[in-house]
Formats: C-alpha cells, structure tokens, sequence
C-alpha cells in the first residue's frame, strides 16, 4: 500500500460526468493547493456505503468545512453515469462524485477490495484520506469493507 502519512499522493486520472459526458480529470491538477477529503467506497447505491457510511460525511459537511476541508470527494470503481445518480440521489449536497473506472487509484495504493464471490469484482476498499496540498495529512483504512475507522466522526476528532 503506498498510502501513508506525509507522503504524496499517487497521481491518478478519474472520471466525472460533465454535460458533454465522461470527462477524464488528474489528480493533481484537481486537488492541488486545497486541503481535500478523499472517501472511498466499495460500491454506489450497495447498503453499507449508502445508509451507513455516506450519509454521515453529508451530514457534516458543515463541520468538515469549519474545520479547513475546502472540497470532499468520494470515490468508487462504478462509472460516472453511476457516481452522478449516486450524488443525485441525496439531494443537494457539495461532496464531488468521482469515478475510478479504469481501476488507476486501486492500482497505485493497493486499496483494493475483491468482491467476485457476490458478484460485484474487484473494487475500491473503504477508507477516507485527508490532503493537504496533494500530501496525506491522515489516513483512516478499513482494509477491506468494514466501516469502523472511516466513518466521518473519526475523521472530524483528527481534523
């Protein structure tokens, strides 16, 4: 795993849906010079992810932006069309939907998680990662997909 405190993170390109459709974006150049929260998901619309541990970080977005997080962003191998509905589907909210379709992220930090006994592949593990400038300020894994060091509240008694 190469995600660690103090180090930088791997770059890596992602995609969103824009109103032209898919549009390919990079890391760096999105998260540079902001202090940035990273949260990832083994799957959009799957039980954990949407009643347990998303809705929490919505829930404090407020508190997450008191405390220096300028932009949030959560992660997941589905595809954009996937990741907009996903983000459509709470409403309004400000946290960023982004897709790791081609697997880049999973394959630079490890942070991966093989769902093929339930049908659903290889996927992102659950973890939130806070940045500073590109740099892991700190770094909350599930090493898996579990959700007790990842949830919101954690992250918010580190921030």
């Amino acid at each position: 795993m190469n995600i660690k405190a103090n180090t930088l993170l791997p770059e890596f390109e992602f995609f969103v849906l824009s109103s032209d459709g898919p549009k390919k974006l990079v890391s760096t150049n999105v998260f540079k010079e902001k202090k940035i929260l990273l949260v990832g998901v083994p799957g959009a619309f799957t039980p954990t992810c949407s009643d347990d541990h998303l809705p929490a970080f919505i829930d404090n977005l407020v508190k997450f932006k008191e405390k220096g997080i300028e932009e949030m962003y959560c992660i997941s191998a589905n595809d954009p069309f996937v990741m907009t509905e996903w983000g459509k589907s709470y409403g309004q909210n400000e946290i960023n939907f982004i897709s790791d379709g081609e697997n880049q992220f999973q394959e630079k930090t490890g942070l991966s998680l093989d769902l093929s006994s339930i049908g659903l592949g290889k996927r992102l593990s659950r973890f939130a990662i806070v940045l500073d400038n590109l740099t892991v300020v700190s770094f909350f894994d599930e090493s898996g997909g579990g959700l007790k060091y990842s949830k919101a509240e954690n992250i918010l008694l580190e921030l």
